[in-house]
């Protein structure tokens, strides 16, 4: 790969010899991989998500709570076997599945390494994204992908040019999710733990329950429905002070307003508990 367009950046930059828009050059930078206990209960289950959080993002949210390595750029280059090694190395710690946190920018070297090593490592492989991706590159990891979790986080494109730099958001993230659908149509299960499917999650914003409705009435028409995680625990951090709406903690109101909404539309999925705003699940990068 000479010029990067793995993402809607489209930025075109040899991240041989530069960074692009990510932050990332092409060696795989990642910040911790661990055994982690904060996604949903059917991913992370008893034993814990084996996660792998990659440094840098194609998204500039200014309320990132992972900020110290999708902003800061906290973490070390690793080699390809290095991160097939970690993957073995959370299968042996008894980790439900391999989860990759924020990979969009490391795709075409993921699909490399799992194309080797998916059937020997014989547990599913979680895509956790934010959700803006190129249906290209979704493509590449065909067959390599059990289950998708990617982030809806705005229909308003004033929404999402404000706070995460990506004023076309919505127009790339909706087919991103219509493909991860046709290539993981029906969620499978053993016992509670998740095999396959696709889990659209949903942050709840201060003053932003309209635009998320929106969202959830696009999700009611889609011909495939994914399982929903709308989540509560937003709390200000990093640049959120810039922007006087959204510099506070989300309301029971707020959140229910889309959650009853959630229900009337006959939307499956998970909700969260009152008290988890805060930081307490995010990892120590």
């Amino acid at each position: 790969m000479s010029e990067c367009f793995l993402c809607p950046r489209r930025c075109g930059i040899d991240r041989s010899v530069k960074a692009g828009y990510c932050g990332c050059k092409d060696k795989i930078r990642i910040s911790k991989y661990m055994l982690h206990f904060g996604e949903e209960p059917c991913i992370s289950g008893k034993n814990g998500s084996g996660a792998v959080f990659f440094s840098g993002c194609n998204l500039k949210c200014a309320f990132c709570q992972n900020y110290p390595i999708s902003h800061d750029l906290k973490g070390e280059e690793i080699s390809l076997s290095r991160l097939r090694d970690i993957f073995f190395e959370l299968k042996e710690k008894g980790a439900h599945n391999i989860n990759l946190v924020t990979a969009t920018h490391f795709a075409d070297k993921i699909a490399e390494v799992l194309s080797v090593c998916k059937k020997e490592l014989g547990i599913p492989v979680v895509y956790n994204c934010g959700g803006y991706e190129n249906v290209e590159t979704l493509k590449m990891l065909e067959g390599l992908v059990d289950i998708y979790l990617p982030d809806l986080k705005f229909y308003s494109s004033e929404m999402s040019g404000k706070y995460s730099c990506a004023a076309d958001y919505f127009d790339f993230a909706f087919p991103a999710l219509k493909e991860m659908l046709r290539q993981q149509p029906e969620a499978k299960f053993h016992g509670n733990i998740m095999k396959k499917g696709v889990i659209v999650r949903h942050l709840v914003l201060p003053k932003g329950y309209h635009d998320s409705i929106l969202l959830m009435e696009k999700l009611a028409s889609l011909d495939i429905r994914p399982l929903v995680s709308i989540m509560r625990q937003y709390t200000p951090c990093y640049d959120a002070v810039r922007f006087k709406e959204i510099n506070r903690k989300l309301t029971t109101f707020e959140y229910e307003k889309v959650t009853d909404r959630c229900a009337e539309l006959g939307l499956e999925g998970f909700m969260q508990e009152k008290g988890c705003d805060n930081l307490d699940m995010t990892p120590d990068f």
